[in-house]
C-alpha cells in the first residue's frame, strides 16, 4: 500500500499505548486516539472495551461517524464513574499545557485569579490521573504546550503524585505521551519526561526546539513503528475511510 502518513504513524502510535491491558475500557479522547483504540482492538488487544461515547459499550467495531450497531453492555455515568474509581479504565487525554513531570492543565492559561484564556476546566483530569493508567495525546507539539510549568494542575503528574503520598501513587501511572513528532514517556529514575521515539522524517533536535523544558534524550532514539499493510487497510477502508485522521496532524 501507499507508505504510511504522519497521522497514519500517529494512530499506531497512540493504538500501542493500549497494547497489553486486557479488558479495560479505552477511552480516547480526539480522532487519532479514537481511531487508535478501535485499531488497537482490530489487531492485538481484542478485549478492550468500547464506548459510543454515550452509554453503550460496542461489540463491533464500526467507521468514524457510524453508530455500532451490536451492544454488549450498558455504561450509565454512574457505572463508568464505578470503573474509573476502580482502575479498570485507560484514558487517553489531550492537553492545552503538560510540564516535564506529566501535570496536565485544560483548565485556564494565565494567572489563576485572571486568566488569560478559559478552557474546558478541570473535569474528571484528577480521578482519571490517580485511579487508572493515562496517556495524552498533543497534536500539535510546541513549546506553548509542552511547557516548564503548567499554569493550572489539572491532571496529576508524578511529582505532585509523589509529594500527595502513598494514597495518590498507588495507581498513579502516565504511560505515554504521543505527539505529531514523537513518542514520549516517563521512564527515567526521577520520573520526568523522555523521548521514547521519533517518529520517520523527525530528528530529535526538531523535538528539543519544539519542547519547552529539557527532554531526556537518550543516545540512540529509535523510530516509531510505522503501520504494516494490514493496519492501513484497516484505517483507510474500516475505521476511518472518510480520512478524519488527516485533519487533526499537520504533516
Amino acid at each position: 500500500m501507499a507508505r504510511a502518513s504522519r497521522a497514519e504513524t500517529c494512530v499506531v502510535a497512540c493504538a500501542e499505548a493500549w497494547r497489553g491491558d486486557g479488558e479495560v475500557l479505552a477511552s480516547a479522547m480526539g480522532v487519532v486516539p479514537t481511531i487508535g483504540a478501535r485499531l488497537a482492538r482490530l489487531t492485538f488487544a481484542p478485549d478492550l472495551l468500547l464506548t459510543d461515547g454515550e452509554a453503550t459499550l460496542m461489540a463491533d467495531v464500526p467507521s468514524l461517524g457510524s453508530k455500532g450497531e451490536v451492544a454488549e453492555g450498558w455504561l450509565p455515568y454512574r457505572r463508568h464513574l464505578a470503573l474509573v474509581t476502580g482502575g479498570r479504565r485507560h484514558v487517553m487525554m489531550g492537553a492545552s499545557q503538560l510540564d516535564r513531570h506529566g501535570n496536565q492543565n485544560i483548565s485556564c492559561i494565565g494567572d489563576w485569579e485572571r486568566p488569560a484564556r478559559q478552557l474546558l476546566g478541570v473535569r474528571g483530569a484528577p480521578v482519571n490521573t490517580l485511579n487508572n493508567p493515562t496517556s495524552y495525546w498533543i497534536p500539535r507539539h510546541s513549546p506553548r504546550v509542552l511547557v516548564e510549568r503548567v499554569d493550572m494542575v489539572s491532571g496529576v503528574g508524578y511529582d505532585r503524585a509523589a509529594a500527595a503520598g502513598p494514597s495518590a501513587t498507588r495507581f498513579h501511572r502516565i504511560r505515554r505521551v504521543v505527539t505529531d513528532l514523537a513518542v514520549l514517556d516517563f521512564e527515567t529514575p526521577d520520573r520526568t519526561m523522555r523521548l521514547r521515539s521519533l517518529h520517520p522524517g523527525v530528528t530529535a533536535e526538531e523535538v528539543r526546539e519544539a519542547t519547552g523544558f529539557p527532554l531526556v534524550v537518550p543516545a540512540t532514539v529509535p523510530f516509531t513503528r510505522t503501520p504494516t499493510d494490514a493496519e492501513l487497510r484497516l484505517i483507510r477502508e474500516v475505521i476511518d475511510p472518510a480520512g478524519l485522521r488527516e485533519g487533526e496532524v499537520r504533516a
